[in-house]
């Protein structure tokens, strides 16, 4: 009696009791053949599934003209580029450029940059002038401004200094990097001075609104550049998209005052439409002319991180995660079936007197369903990001790059994922006391509206993004690496493969559900008879 007192004054007891409970659970769980198989059938299904939806067929391209489609889509190589980083990148602008040797810089002024925009669906026309349905309209991230790149070759490291149709002056570089400048739009009456210089790897731009008063816009170290770059100005045009209708724009830049220290102003300069050919889905061939030391230049295209969207250059692995959807379905009956056969068959009754404190006996049942998914899903997932890539691979197409801690991630973000969801199932399970609807429940507010959202797709956007915010299947967000670049004209959309909310903020809007759903099972599960 006197050492039992001691115990629990120490709280040994205590820990005791409820590993007693927990390995009362898990005896539970592994001597019903049922739920192991199930367990393993969650697993297989997660692998399963997902290395099946990875090797299906490659990514279809249509052959295009000047004067739009001219045949179904059928399989090609994805022509997109690769930047510094191994990401995709679109690559496409039209430039006028000139050999820099050493250290220098080049100065411009852009005094006007203006636009033109297709009808939905490209809208080439057929003839000698394609642009003829074009109408005025800027684009607001065309881009009219002067670049250093190690070559002309698409994917080369760079940098730019530019001014924009509605995001001001910008310092990108390599793809993925964005620094504002000058805010506003430029004009004859508002012109912008871009200057670019160069100091061995490291690039720095200013920007003035008078040519007299300069203010640094950034500064970044380009590692391996050549003795000699391509420098000069250049124009861009991304193409304009909406969640249903995409099309091609054009921008007209004038440059004046434009000048490299040691070159012969007006000569020497040569144009070029970079990656025009190589995407023309998303960009036409430019022109420049040049008189009296005034540049007019026309481009079209994108110099950007690439991604999944409407453009569909590429895969993501976590394609092959299909599987987890799944493996989802199997693991929330097991989750809800772990306490409602207690209740079916009037067992509860004696789990409850051996262990009168029902709130560690649902902590106890959540540890063992959780982490006996946890562990299934790991041995499920594990296998889907290397085999996959290698199956995407294998039918020609890009699989967009991912660090080894972002494969981590994604594979034990998976595994944590069922894991959250069959606590869940074992909290709504607990409040019903009914499996068929604690299954209906849970399987509504997770695969239902992941499914309806996602890869159905037959929800309005407004609507899908909502269902992603604030319900379980929030957590699915955990499963996506691709990320959303703000100066990237892309539809960033549940539709396409972008969740609202980040990874973990949306796992931790999952895990939100299964706390507060314990909580109140914890409550009901006290105050009512088992």
């Amino acid at each position: 009696m006197t050492a039992t007192m001691e115990r629990s004054a120490t709280g040994t007891g205590s820990r005791d009791d409820f590993g007693r409970l927990v390995r009362a659970e898990w005896t539970k769980f592994r001597t019903v053949r049922g739920w192991v198989i199930a367990m393993v059938i969650a697993a297989a299904l997660t692998a399963g599934v997902g290395l099946w939806a990875a090797s299906g067929p490659q990514t279809g391209c249509q052959p295009v003209s000047p004067n739009g489609p001219i045949g179904p889509p059928a399989p090609c190589k994805p022509s997109n580029p690769v930047g510094p980083g191994g990401e995709a990148v679109s690559d496409s602008y039209y430039f006028v450029h000139q050999a820099m040797r050493g250290n220098s810089s080049i100065t411009v002024r852009v005094t006007s940059l203006t636009g033109r925009r297709s009808p939905p669906g490209g809208g080439l026309a057929p003839g000698t002038d394609p642009e003829q349905n074009f109408t005025s309209g800027i684009q607001p991230w065309a881009k009219a401004g002067i670049l250093i790149t190690a070559s002309t070759r698409q994917g080369s490291p760079y940098a730019a200094l530019m001014a924009t149709g509605g995001h001001g002056v910008r310092m990108q570089y390599n793809y993925t990097g964005d620094t504002p400048g000058l805010p506003g739009t430029v004009s004859a009456a508002s012109p912008r001075w871009l200057r670019l210089v160069r100091a061995g790897d490291t690039l720095t731009g200013y920007d003035s609104a008078d040519g007299t008063h300069w203010a640094r816009v950034g500064t970044v170290s380009l590692a391996g550049l050549p003795a000699t770059v391509q420098a000069g100005p250049f124009v861009t045009s991304p193409p304009w998209i909406q969640p249903q209708n995409s099309g091609l724009t054009v921008a007209i830049a004038t440059f004046d005052h434009v000048s490299i220290p040691g070159a012969a102003q007006g000569t020497g300069w040569h144009g070029a439409s970079i990656g025009a050919n190589a995407q023309a889905a998303s960009s036409l061939p430019g022109m420049f002319h040049a008189a009296d030391g005034t540049f007019t230049v026309t481009g079209s295209g994108d110099i950007a991180p690439a991604g999944p969207g409407p453009a569909n250059i590429g895969e993501p692995a976590d394609d092959g995660f299909a599987g987890a959807f799944a493996g989802l379905i199997v693991v929330i009956v097991m989750g809800a079936m772990f306490i409602t056969a207690e209740y079916r068959r009037g067992l509860i009754r004696t789990t409850l007197a051996a262990a009168p404190a029902r709130g560690r006996v649902l902590a106890a049942k959540a540890m063992v369903i959780g982490g006996v998914t946890f562990v299934a899903g790991v041995i499920g997932a594990a296998p889907v990001i290397p085999a996959g890539t290698r199956l995407l691979h294998s039918h020609g197409n890009y699989v967009f790059p991912m660090s080894a801690l972002t494969e981590v991630r994604l594979v034990a973000g998976t595994a944590a994922l069922l894991a959250i969801t069959a606590v869940l199932a074992l909290a709504a399970g607990t409040i019903l006391r009914n499996a068929a609807g604690a299954i209906t429940a849970v399987v509504a507010l997770t695969v239902v509206a992941y499914f309806f959202s996602v890869p159905l797709a037959v929800l309005p956007a407004g609507a899908a993004d909502w269902l992603l915010r604030v319900t379980p299947a929030a957590g699915f967000a955990i499963q996506q690496y691709v990320p959303a670049y703000p100066q990237v004209n892309n539809v960033y959309t549940p539709q396409h493969g972008y969740f609202p909310l980040a990874p973990w903020a949306g796992f931790g809007v999952l895990c939100l559900w299964a706390a507060a759903a314990l909580c109140l099972a914890t409550v009901l599960l006290r105050r009512r008879d088992a």
